[in-house]
């Protein structure tokens, strides 16, 4: 008889029918996509028309007409199971049955399980497997607490959210405590449960609780510690063995980690921890035993940061530190607040506003920036903020008896927050992976402030090659703490953020073959790299840091979906930033020491295209800067190219830009507006040709694409620029993204740097060079010329508004899709 029921098509589906197409609706819901199949049932992404929000909708295998009872059975604890509310458990929002089609309507969590994680990614370091145990080890209790049992807790019924937060859901097979067992009922997966519940005991919290550890156990080895198939042979196991926990835990798990493991899946309920609280409680403290809670259980560290506290420095330190981080962490960020904060402290907005001046944030603004709400503003809350935090720990850090080595460590720290936001998308993630890799170094910069002779002693140590395990286990010897665990504990006193203090935490093991998912996982590693990068640096001779920095990139080139390639510009982006930030702070080290390296700018390869080698930072002094323009000439403004005034160039490009922008407020055609902008500076300024190139992403390489002026046809053949060959001066204009002028391309040195494609099909006496850029990276080149040496000449006024109209291009260009 043909199954005319409402869901018979859900039915089918749900039954594993792969001849039917998915439902389009249960209920009120409208099902978008599958998320989902299970043995019992299949989930699904669904729309909620009456709230206007997604949910999850769990759709159940159709009840048999004989299993009524069963269905109502249920439907009772969904009910029941639906009261519960904590962060870290998904609610069920809604469970109906329709056509005697059960279906359960979760909040739709954004977000991959468990059981994907460790799919994509393998074992878990062992505090990222904690953190996540103790996130799930909450909301347990809070079911216990309500007097339910979950039963069937495993990797795949565990979200991880977008904030890496662990969140328990499916509670389908969820029973009151003490409820009568019921032979009928799946009460859960047989590779998961406790010897209590295979032989059909109760339902009671030390049921989770065990399988709570055998789920700790699969984070830290990958894999599940019964991987028996057969249900069967897994019940064996289960009845009659005993589990060992595996030799191989990974690295980072000592035997308190063991023990509290042993004791959760102990074999008789009794032996194990009394509650889900008391498991989770034993994680935290193995975890964080630096918390200031727990500090009391931990002397080395008490005793550490009492030696700290009567320091005349650690209050003050302390207390600049937390009034900062109390304004990062308000509701509101409100921009007067941490103006305010700032300016407490004069030494402090004085250097602030002296690196926002710098070059390492001239795209933030054109001309001085004066103020520190104005810093804020245009740079960004979170980068000002993370700039305080920085200069609070230099300034409070200076001490003349070791000041060498103390400007060697922030340096180091800074040099790795530099890498580490060269390695990000711009935005956010930039400023979180800056401020990351930098307070990885916490640990040490502390120790090698505070324990100056205890610092020299870890030191010598590491160098003379007789401990194993490096800094960390020499700290141990030395201090009782590892230097990871002192930054950790003082960054907890501080307050400062949860996804800080993991980060502060290293990944464990080799870098991963393949990337991680976004968020503090990928921070961690990106910072790891950084720090790796910013280490190479300081300890490696100048004349083998390029090797070795290729290793370095080499090896975490998958873990960071980026090749090595990406990685050795990303590390010379961030060298010459760091020069400016030093320039900036007038941070200053003594010649041949190992600060000096990292001060010290990559050399160009120009050898290899016929000339000598020339450092990259003699294109400095070629920069355009708004400070540092001359104004027009007068004897220039008499030659016949160059008649008109200053006020009548800025005229023309003033207009242009106008008409741009009318262009562009209606549709357009790129090449039209592109066309435009070139006319506009050709006619302002009277180049001799003009050349607008586009990158191929074929080739890398940008070309020609049109121009205007006296041959010009020849010079858009011309015009090919390789973006990664070393020593080339264009490449390395648009590697630094500097709009730059070069007056007197005749004069010998920098005609060893122009490359050879250049000096055969171009070679002109002066160019300007303006690179347009898209998330830091460019992407197109405006190129202009003259027949004389010093024929581009122009004033801060003009200087604005060619920028203006390079970024006109770039809007251009993004408007155009």
């Amino acid at each position: 008889m043909t199954d005319f029921a409402p869901l018979s098509t859900a039915k089918r589906w749900a039954l594993g029918s792969n001849n039917e197409k998915p439902p389009a609706s249960v209920g009120r819901f409208e099902l978008k996509k599958m998320l989902g199949r299970g043995a019992q049932a299949t989930v699904w992404l669904a729309l909620d028309p009456r709230l206007q929000r997604e949910v999850a909708i769990k759709l159940m295998r159709p009840v048999q007409e004989e299993d009524a009872s069963v269905l109502e059975q249920w439907l009772r604890e969904a009910r029941h199971v639906g009261r519960l509310a904590h962060p870290f458990i998904v609610p069920v929002f809604e469970a109906d049955v329709q056509g005697r089609q059960p279906f359960i309507v979760f909040e739709y969590v954004p977000g991959k399980t468990l059981a994907e994680h460790l799919a994509q990614q393998g074992r878990c370091t062992p505090h990222d497997a904690v953190a996540l145990m103790v996130d799930v080890l909450d909301g347990l209790q809070a079911a216990h607490q309500a007097g339910i049992v979950h039963r069937d807790l495993k990797p795949s019924n565990i979200m991880i959210d977008t904030q890496r937060h662990a969140r328990v859901m499916d509670f389908g097979m969820a029973a009151p405590v003490q409820a009568e067992q019921d032979a009928q009922l799946a009460s859960g997966t047989p590779a998961y449960l406790s010897p209590e519940a295979a032989a059909g005991a109760a339902p009671a919290p030390a049921m989770d609780v065990y399988s709570a550890a055998l789920v700790l156990v699969e984070m830290l080895t990958g894999q599940p510690l019964i991987h028996q198939k057969d249900t069967w042979q897994a019940l064996y196991r289960i009845a009659n063995e005993t589990l060992q926990l595996p030799q191989d835990l990974g690295p980072g798990v000592d035997d308190g980690l063991r023990a509290i493991l042993q004791r959760a899946m102990a074999r008789q309920p009794g032996e194990r921890y009394g509650s889900a609280a008391d498991f989770r409680d034993a994680l935290r403290t193995w975890a964080a035993p630096a918390s200031a809670s727990s500090a009391a259980s931990n002397a080395t560290l008490d005793f550490l940061l009492r030696r700290m506290r009567h320091k005349s420095d650690f209050p003050a330190l302390s207390d600049s530190v937390a009034r900062i981080q109390r304004v990062a962490n308000s509701e509101d960020d409100s921009i007067s607040d941490l103006t305010h904060e700032i300016l407490k402290d004069v030494a402090l907005t004085n250097k602030l506003l002296r690196l926002v001046n710098s070059v390492h944030y001239a795209h933030a603004a054109r001309g001085t920036i004066s103020t520190v709400s104005r810093a804020v503003s245009l740079v960004g809350f979170n980068a000002v903020r993370n700039m305080a935090l920085s200069l609070v720990l230099l300034d409070h850090m200076q001490d003349k008896a070791h000041a060498s080595q103390m400007r060697e460590e922030f340096l180091r720290a800074m040099m790795a927050g530099s890498v580490a936001a060269e390695l990000c998308e711009p935005g956010q993630a930039a400023e979180e992976a800056f401020i990351g890799a930098m307070f990885q170094n916490l640990g040490r910069m502390l120790c090698e402030f505070y324990f100056p002779e205890e610092a020299r002693q870890i030191r010598s140590m590491v160098a003379s090659g007789r401990i194993e395990g490096g800094e960390e286990s020499a700290a141990l010897q030395v201090l009782g703490l590892g230097l990871e665990d002192l930054g950790v504990g003082v960054a907890r006193v501080w307050a400062l953020p949860d996804s800080l203090q993991r980060c502060m935490r290293k990944p464990l093991g080799s870098p991963m073959q393949r990337a991680p998912e976004q968020g503090v996982e990928r921070l961690r590693w990106v910072a790891l790299a950084a720090n790796e990068v910013a280490t190479t640096l300081l300890l490696t001779e100048p004349g083998q840091a390029n090797a070795h920095l290729g290793q370095v990139g080499a090896r975490y080139s998958r873990t960071l979906a980026l090749s090595a390639q990406d990685i050795a510009e990303a590390t010379v982006r961030a060298r010459h930033k760091l020069v400016a930030l030093a320039e900036a702070l007038d941070l200053r080290v003594d010649p041949g020491t190992p600060a000096a390296r990292l001060l010290k700018l990559p050399v160009a390869a120009g050898a290899a295209a016929g000339g000598a080698a020339v450092q990259d930072d003699a294109l400095k002094t070629h920069e355009l800067r708004e400070s540092e323009t001359q104004p027009l000439p007068a004897v220039l403004e008499s030659q016949a190219r160059s008649a008109v005034s200053v006020a009548q160039i800025n005229e023309v490009l003033a207009a242009g830009i106008q008409d741009i922008t009318n262009a562009m407020v209606e549709s357009f055609q790129l090449n039209d507006v592109l066309r435009m902008i070139l006319e506009t500076m050709f006619r302002a300024l009277g180049f001799r040709r003009m050349v607008f190139c586009l990158r191929e992403a074929r080739t890398d390489m940008l070309t020609g694409r049109f121009g205007l002026g006296e041959g010009s046809e020849a010079a858009v053949r011309a015009l090919k620029v390789p973006l990664k060959v070393p020593g080339d001066l264009f490449a390395a204009v648009c590697l630094r993204g500097a709009d730059t002028l070069i007056n007197d391309a005749t004069e010998p040195r920098m005609q060893a740097r122009l490359p050879a494609w250049y000096r055969s099909g171009l070679d002109a006496p002066s160019f300007l060079l303006l690179p347009l850029q898209i998330k830091g990276q460019t992407f197109a080149l405006i190129y202009a010329d003259q027949s004389t040496p010093g024929g581009i000449v122009v004033d801060d006024k003009a200087l604005g508004l060619l920028r203006t109209l390079r970024n006109q291009a770039v809007m251009a260009f993004r408007q155009a899709g």
